[in-house]
């Protein structure tokens, strides 16, 4: 059943950022929300120095274990004026600051290639995604350039928002498959109640969510799932199964989007509403 404008759809499940994009992040009890979404989401992010192009795990062939790697701040963020250095765990349990001199040959020497370490977006990035051949997707075992969000390193939109009623019906569709959040890598996971079933938040789209006593999101549309579902990511091994499941029955959707209509501070546990747009 859809819910009702004005209810209280479920609760903060879990938080999660991600300093670095396309590596792993941390998942958190608090945090403060602004413009650009959860304070300190994807500031970072690498470059090929031999193109420009942002470093994505949308192209594995390229960047195979960017998921190998995990960054998170040394300090808790209050604001967005005050940013603390990042600190990388590398694949071999080795670490680099983000404030190290030598953070980009470090990590070019992880990764076995060279990359930049950007600490500010650029105007207009682009990035690299591989689309698997996987039938019902609109191209199939190829590499397009696909262009980001002017002065950020989000590949669509500044807040990914997903319900455990989305992640138990990808459980029940495919039940050999492992449909857990850390796939899916978004910043908010409400939990709704045993009543909920399906993909509900796609009934949503173009309302308000209200998180605690100040947040507020606009739902902005649905959220595409690429081949990064697929790839395998600690002990999570790799499975096509997870997209094709969410492409024939969702349209490859899996969560939602939004944008800040009303920043402030979001809590593990805090209420989640849903309302009319006013």
């Amino acid at each position: 059943m859809p819910a009702l404008a004005n209810e209280t759809v479920g609760s903060v499940g879990t938080l999660h950022r991600y300093p670095v994009k396309s590596m792993m992040g941390e998942e958190l009890n608090a945090s403060m929300v602004g413009p650009k979404g959860l304070v300190g989401d994807r500031l970072f992010a690498l470059s090929d120095p031999s193109t420009g192009k942002v470093a994505s795990a949308k192209n594995p062939a390229k960047w195979p274990n960017l998921f190998s790697f995990r960054a998170t701040y040394s300090a808790p963020l209050e604001a967005p004026g005050h940013i603390p250095p990042v600190l990388i765990t590398l694949p071999d349990g080795g670490t680099v600051s983000s404030q190290d001199t030598n953070v980009e040959d470090v990590l070019s020497g992880a990764l076995g290639k060279p990359v930049r370490f950007l600490t500010h977006a650029p105007e207009s990035g682009t990035l690299e995604e591989y689309w698997p051949d996987i039938e019902g997707l609109p191209k199939r075992d190829e590499v397009t350039d696909e262009a980001m969000p002017s002065e950020t390193f989000f590949d669509l939109a500044i807040v990914h928002i997903l319900t455990t009623a989305t992640l138990d019906e990808l459980r029940r569709l495919y039940p050999e498959g492992r449909a857990e959040v850390r796939r899916f890598r978004p910043n908010i996971v409400v939990a709704t109640g045993p009543t909920v079933s399906g993909f509900v938040e796609e009934g949503w789209i173009g309302k308000v969510l209200a998180i605690g006593d100040e947040v507020k999101f606009k739902i902005t549309g649905p959220c595409p799932r690429c081949v990064m579902t697929t790839l395998p990511q600690g002990d999570l091994p790799k499975d096509a199964g997870i997209l094709r499941t969410a492409l024939h029955h969702n349209q490859a959707h899996v969560g939602v989007y939004a944008s800040v209509i009303k920043g402030g501070k979001i809590r593990r546990g805090d209420a989640v509403r849903l309302e009319d747009e006013s």
